[in-house]
Order: C-alpha cells, then sequence, then structure tokens
C-alpha cells in the first residue's frame, strides 16, 4: 500500500498545529490588560504621549532657532539666552513641568534633562 505524499504532508502540519505553543513575549505597554482597568490605562498613555510630544515640540522648535542662529551669525549661539533677540525669539520657550533644557555650545545641541 503506497502513502501520498499529499497525506504525509497534512498529518505533519496536524502534528505541528496541535503542539503546545509558547506564548509570545508581549512588549510593555503599560496595560494590565484588565478590562475593569482599560479606562485608567488609557488615560496614563494619552497623558504619557502628550508629555512625550510636548518634549519633543520644545526641542524642535528650539534646535531650529539655534541652526538659523548658527546660519546667520557664523557660530554657535555662547548660551540659550543670546537667542532672545528681535531675529530669532521674543522669549525662551517654557520648559515642560519638571525639566530644564540643557545646552551645549560646542556641539550647538539642546536637551531637555530633568532639574
Amino acid at each position: 500500500m503506497k502513502i501520498s505524499p499529499f497525506l504525509i504532508l497534512m498529518a505533519g502540519f496536524l502534528l505541528l498545529g496541535c503542539s503546545k505553543k509558547k506564548e509570545a513575549a508581549k512588549p510593555d505597554s503599560g496595560s494590565s490588560g484588565n478590562p475593569v482597568t482599560a479606562p485608567v490605562d488609557y488615560l496614563g498613555a494619552v497623558v504619557r504621549a502628550k508629555q512625550a510630544a510636548d518634549k519633543t515640540v520644545s526641542i524642535a522648535g528650539l534646535q531650529k532657532t539655534i541652526d538659523l542662529f548658527q546660519a546667520q551669525e557664523g557660530r554657535a549661539p555662547k548660551d540659550l539666552n543670546e537667542l532672545v533677540s528681535p531675529n530669532y525669539l521674543s522669549a525662551l520657550p517654557t520648559p515642560p513641568v519638571g525639566m530644564k533644557f540643557d545646552y551645549n555650545p560646542a556641539t550647538a545641541q539642546v536637551k531637555l534633562v530633568p532639574k
């Protein structure tokens, strides 16, 4: 009696499909997976996203102003207060709560750091 290669292949798929599967590691999303706490998890995620967006917007605008200063003046500003002028900024932006701007004049890069 000949066994069809098709039957062998189907039996192999059946055996593979019935084997125990390890659960894939889930990335830490901050969610408990509990439907009861879903609204709280959602609001926490929204707050974290807003904080990240505020940081990005603050840094991007200030970095572009530093780049503009460097292109027009031919040098990097000595400190952030040098950017406060009619040509650049009317006032320095306020950093997000609990953060401060850290400016490195050697590299002309600005970043947000905790206070």
